[in-house]
Formats: C-alpha cells, sequence, structure tokens
C-alpha cells in the first residue's frame, strides 16, 4: 500500500503583515520566510476559488498590496 502523502506546511505568518508593501518587496520577503507559491493579482481578477496549502495571494493596486490572504 502507498505512503499517505504528509501534507505541506504554511509558514506562520499573517497575510495581513504585507498589505501597503511595494509587491516586489512583498513577494521577496513572503519567499524569504518560507511560502512556497505567491500570487499577484490585479484588483478584480477573476480567479479559481480552489484553496491551495502554501500559497499567498496579493492583490496589488498601484504597484503597492491592497489585500492579502492565505489559499
Amino acid at each position: 500500500m502507498a505512503p499517505i502523502p504528509t501534507p505541506q506546511t504554511e509558514p506562520q505568518d499573517s497575510p495581513d503583515g504585507y498589505v501597503g508593501l511595494d509587491a516586489e518587496h512583498a513577494e521577496r520577503l513572503a519567499r524569504q520566510r518560507g511560502w512556497p507559491a505567491v500570487r499577484s493579482l490585479p484588483p478584480g481578477a477573476i480567479i479559481t476559488m480552489e484553496y491551495r496549502v502554501g500559497r499567498l495571494n496579493f492583490e496589488v493596486r498601484d504597484g503597492r498590496v491592497a489585500r492579502a490572504w492565505k489559499g
């Protein structure tokens, strides 16, 4: 029987701490803190709503993170 895969972990990092940062700096910082996937999106972007462990999403407005959330 195949082993049960171990779920990926997320950094113990609050997405709220990225709001207001320059988008490029925020992405570098998130990767340094261990986020394996970082996604920058324009306001109102149409995206899939599946939750993906280890992904941090940024809504970027005028080069700054306006909103950040996990998944």
